[in-house]
């Protein structure tokens, strides 16, 4: 997609090794100064330990890098793409996918508290939505039968009854980048969808949708 559009200021790095980013990679993207963390996987695509790995150790290790990018006065903003039904409480009944999330939230917010050359956030889309975004259909990948059954039927209801749970890919994507410019911060007050660790804010997708203007 990115080489697609042909834009001068895009430099394209292809990166396979999620737990180490070593001093010539790190050396490239010197004046970087934000980052949009999507990278994930369904639960139901890997084992409990992949799971972990994937959703919290490169986070985490993505995170500790690109933390030496930034500086007390111009720090560099992380922005954790996490999900609707996270929770840094988890119960007996919170799923795999809800618990390591929320984990991985607990475990930015102490990097963000011991490192002010880090200013990571995490954010929770719910239902992700492309089916109007037009432009990214030639790039999306194939999706897991299950939810290419489900999104016909849970699809409509959401998109035109339930607001508060969908995540239209095109604004959320402004979003997203907004806040790794470091956007947004004067909005971060505790709330019932807006939840603060020390000064990690965790956005619900309301709050996103707000920041968006839908």
């Amino acid at each position: 997609m990115a080489e697609d559009i042909k834009d001068p200021r895009v430099n394209i790095i292809i990166h396979k090794d999620f737990e180490n980013y070593d001093a010539e990679l790190l050396d490239k993207l010197k004046g970087a100064r934000g980052c949009v963390w999507a990278l994930g996987i369904s639960q139901t695509q890997v084992g409990p330990e992949e799971y972990v790995k994937i959703t919290k150790d490169f986070t985490l290790a993505a995170a500790k890098a690109f933390g030496t990018l930034g500086t007390a006065e111009e720090p560099f903003h992380f922005v954790f793409v996490s999900g609707n039904g996270a929770t840094t409480e988890p119960g007996r009944l919170t799923p795999i996918f809800g618990r390591v999330k929320g984990q991985t939230e607990v475990a930015l917010a102490e990097l963000r508290k011991a490192n002010p050359a880090l200013h990571a956030l995490s954010t929770r889309p719910a239902f992700v939505d492309g089916h109007a975004h037009t432009a990214i259909h030639p790039y999306l990948p194939t999706r897991p039968f299950t939810l290419r059954l489900i999104d016909p039927i849970l699809g409509p209801p959401i998109r035109w009854g339930l607001k508060s749970f969908h995540s239209p890919t095109e604004p959320l994507g402004r979003v997203l980048t907004e806040l790794a410019l470091g956007k947004h911060q004067s909005q971060f007050v505790p709330a019932k969808d807006l939840q603060m660790i020390d000064q990690f804010p965790i956005l619900e997708n309301s709050v996103l949708r707000r920041l968006a203007g839908i």
